[in-house]
């Protein structure tokens, strides 16, 4: 709740990073409930997703970005494009650095690139109980010296150390302004798009390295039924008939075990039963078809 003796505050705080930096791990926590996958393989969040929560009278309004990495491919450039664009309207810029992989190319091409922000930028070290003091302290230093951050915060996602010290500071240091989302709000993306991106995730947990990359899962058909249940249709595009194999297992165990495992995070993110059918469709150019990106607010011509 709001401290009412204060002035509220509001704003944008933009994670940039490379993939797997743990911007989605600090979004999910902050807000307390799932709003962004999470997963080992790079180029899990594909768009911007906005995780809302409340800390002590200031709503943060974290925009959870695409890894920053470079691109190869038309999909890889949209989703480097997001994560740029993403950051341009932010109050605060947090750079999210690896601790284990240090400052390595993609992080000194993501600090390259920040030379024209307008933002305050901070940087936040994480995953800092992986690496040796010594190593975090010579880390910190050597970034610091390659652009002029306001703040730096050593902290680790996964074991929350240092998480509150870091909200706090955001906190104070975003504008004084009326809350833009109702207090209970976490995210304005459509609970049929985060279930999406749920079965997603359970696509990368399941599968692993056999999951090829060219996959996308789009919502066919999200329906509120009259005893409260929802009625879910996803459909999951591959590029390749071998790579529809691999999705669906042999005699469709494995969609089996990825649709009971969606559903039930689903119905518990959701508090009501779900009635999730999963189908599997070859497409070879998928990344290639303007709609697939409208569907997630992606610029095809990026």
């Amino acid at each position: 709740m709001s401290d009412k003796q204060q002035p509220l505050r509001c704003g944008f705080v933009a994670l940039i990073g490379a993939p797997n930096a743990g911007k989605s791990t600090i979004t999910n926590d902050f807000v307390g409930s799932k709003v962004s996958i999470v997963s080992p393989k790079i180029q899990t969040t594909r768009t911007v997703v906005k995780g809302i929560g409340i800390f002590e009278n200031t709503q943060i309004i974290f925009l959870d970005t695409p890894g920053i990495f470079k691109p190869k491919r038309r999909l890889d450039r949209a989703m480097v494009a997001s994560a740029w664009d993403g950051s341009k309207d932010a109050d605060i810029v947090v750079v999210v650095v690896d601790a284990k992989k240090g400052f390595d190319d993609e992080a000194k091409a993501i600090i390259k690139n920040l030379k024209n922000k307008k933002a305050k930028v901070v940087l936040a070290i994480n995953k800092i109980d992986l690496v040796k003091k010594e190593t975090l302290l010579k880390l910190s230093a050597e970034l610091n010296r390659a652009y002029p951050f306001e703040e730096t915060f050593f902290i680790s996602a996964a074991t929350r150390k240092n998480l509150d010290e870091f909200y706090k500071y955001l906190a104070d240091n975003l504008p004084e302004s009326p809350w833009y989302y109702p207090e209970e709000q976490m995210s304005d993306m459509p609970l049929k798009l985060l279930a999406a991106e749920i079965v997603r995730e359970k696509l990368f947990l399941y599968l692993q390295y056999e999951l090829p990359y060219a996959l996308t899962v789009e919502p066919e058909l999200w329906e509120r039924r009259d005893d409260g249940s929802i009625r879910a249709e996803m459909t999951i595009y591959v590029e390749r008939d071998s790579q529809k194999v691999i999705v669906l297992g042999k005699g469709g165990a494995m969609i089996k075990k990825i649709g009971q495992a969606a559903r039930k995070e689903i119905e518990d993110l959701f508090e009501a039963r779900v009635h999730l059918f999963l189908f599997v469709k070859v497409r070879e150019n998928w990344q290639e078809d303007a709609g697939r990106y409208a569907v997630w607010g992606l610029d095809f011509k990026a």
